[in-house]
């Protein structure tokens, strides 16, 4: 089956005055459609970069990245969402203006789609802070906001760059949860970059490991927990969840310290 998305022999390097800096070297990878994967990989490897041009706010120097088979950038159809590490709600806006915010810059503010980011407020527990500003949530809730935000916007592929980063441990784990639950719900593709293993774990389908820079792959593991109604807090107490955890950490520290 063809994938959703397509990372074919994918190089990138920054360049400055003081030289060039290659960031990413020959990445390849697929994600199907419906699946949720996780890159993970050591600090400052390239890893936002990596969703940076899958989002086309960067662009390849090499290699190629395919949506449905086709070029990225070919499908004005196709709606990518990204939801970055920091909510960047706007305190001068309420929290129904900032949902719909997305939807008045693409000049998409229909009724129909007011109508829409209406149901999903009301769906996923947001509906009685409309008037209320983002100062008045929490972290958790802020997040949730953030992400109704890009799905109003109906995107057929979710980038997800560490969005829990800022938050504490607790309210990371549940948050976690509500976000895995909608996006499954929802039936989004997703690509979630983290640097936490347990979340890349408990959340994804199947987890990309990178080396340090300049980036590549060195492992795609298929996460396979026998676990009914799989969820992030369930996958974290699953009999075979510690196995995947070291199998990763193995992968990185090899590849971080290879002699």
């Amino acid at each position: 089956m063809q994938p959703l998305l397509e990372c074919r022999n994918v190089s990138f390097s920054y360049h400055s005055i003081t030289g060039e800096t290659s960031a990413l070297k020959n990445i390849s990878f697929q994600v199907r459609d419906g699946e949720f994967a996780a890159i993970v990989g050591p600090s400052g490897c390239g890893k936002s970069t990596l969703l940076s041009l899958m989002c086309r706010l960067l662009e390849p120097e090499s290699g190629s990245i395919f949506i449905n088979g086709r070029p990225l950038g070919s499908h004005e159809e196709f709606h990518i969402g990204y939801m970055p590490q920091q909510d960047q709600l706007f305190e001068w806006r309420n929290i129904f203006g900032n949902v719909t915010l997305g939807l008045e810059i693409q000049h998409k503010l229909t009724q129909e789609n007011q109508e829409y980011a209406k149901k999903m407020m009301k769906e996923y527990g947001l509906w009685e802070f409309r008037h209320g500003k983002p100062s008045q949530l929490s972290g958790g809730m802020r997040q949730r906001a953030a992400l109704i935000r890009t799905l109003v916007l109906k995107p057929s592929l979710l980038l997800l760059d560490e969005p829990f980063s800022a938050l504490d441990y607790q309210t990371r784990l549940t948050v976690g949860e509500d976000i895995y639950q909608i996006i499954k719900k929802e039936h989004k593709t997703a690509v979630l970059v983290t640097h936490d293993l347990a979340e890349a774990v408990s959340m994804a389908d199947k987890v990309i490991v990178l080396s340090k820079r300049p980036a590549s792959v060195v492992a795609e593991i298929p996460i396979e927990l026998e676990i009914p109604d799989r969820t992030p807090m369930r996958s974290r107490n699953a009999a075979g969840f510690k196995e995947y955890f070291n199998l990763i950490w193995k992968e990185l520290n090899e590849h971080e310290n290879p002699d």
